[in-house]
């Protein structure tokens, strides 16, 4: 039996928020030797991997069938990397159970096992992406990229520039029954790579302040179960947009919370003399 829209949404938004709360910050030796590295270059990647993606298939086919296979490589390589180093709670065991999904979703692909253990492997994927990227991008930038990218989606949606190009993507296929990560289905809904990438992007945002990521994760759940009611009216949606809205929250709660504190620390006058700042040390950090 088919599963129903409301159990095959409220799953696929589990596993986007999981991402979100999945990344944790590199080891501060392993950031020292990718410093040389950053730059505020790498936050466009969001944009043109949604933008570039479909006017590229939108102008070239092939380009999906590159794109299928590229994911049968590259997912299951840094979907290990993840389980086994780059997520919370992180073990090299557990990177073994990256060919057990790989096998449900190659040998069972029309079952909720199969379409789980693809989702599962793409979500994985994308928490080290999101690792990765967040290692390199100055946070203010990674934040600016999120929002460019829900901005990007929703201008594609609504335009009916997405719909064609995403819906080559997905019924590519790389041949000889192999699964097809480049997209999630899950029942009765289906996911693009990109909403499961945007939300490892959140996560590494906040991989240094897990209260602030939980918090992240927790919210983007909650606004994509409202936002997703429209699809009582509507075929498609832009998932990347409860992603966005839930960092913009968390960036206007953290900087409401820190307001009294930098009030506190700034400079007042007794006597015509100019009082102390509040040392650092003594004002805790938001989310602490």
């Amino acid at each position: 039996m088919a599963l129903g829209l409301i159990p095959s949404d409220a799953a696929l938004l589990c596993v986007q928020a999981g991402v979100v709360a999945a990344p944790r910050a590199l080891p501060p030796r392993v950031q020292t030797g990718l410093r040389r590295f950053r730059g505020r270059g790498w936050a466009a990647i969001p944009v043109a991997s949604i933008v570039g993606v479909i006017f590229a298939i939108r102008y070239a086919s092939a380009t999906a069938d590159w794109l299928t296979w590229l994911a049968l490589i590259a997912v299951p390589l840094l979907a290990i990397a993840a389980l086994g180093w780059l997520m919370h709670g992180a073990r090299p065991w557990l990177a073994l159970l990256v060919p057990i999904l790989f096998l449900l979703a190659w040998r069972t692909p029309s079952t909720l096992w199969g379409e789980g253990a693809a989702a599962l492997l793409s979500a994985l994927s994308c928490v080290t992406l999101g690792v990765l990227l967040g290692a390199v991008t100055p946070a203010g930038w990674l934040k600016l990229g999120v929002i460019a990218m829900a901005a990007a989606d929703v201008w594609l949606v609504g335009t009916n520039l997405l719909q064609a190009p995403n819906g080559v993507l997905a019924a590519a296929a790389p041949g000889g029954g192999l699964p097809q990560l480049q997209s999630e289905q899950f029942g009765t809904i289906s996911l693009g790579y990109g909403d499961l990438f945007v939300a490892g992007l959140l996560g590494a945002v906040w991989s240094a302040r897990p209260v602030l990521q939980r918090r992240a994760a927790l919210l983007t759940v909650l606004i994509a179960a409202v936002f997703d009611l429209l699809f009582l009216v509507v075929n498609e949606l832009p998932a990347t947009v409860p992603v966005a809205l839930a960092l913009v929250g968390i960036e206007w709660w953290s900087h409401r919370r820190a307001a009294p504190e930098r009030r506190a620390g700034r400079p007042s006058r007794v006597s015509g003399r100019r009082g102390r700042w509040t040392p650092a040390a003594e004002t805790p950090p938001p989310g602490s």
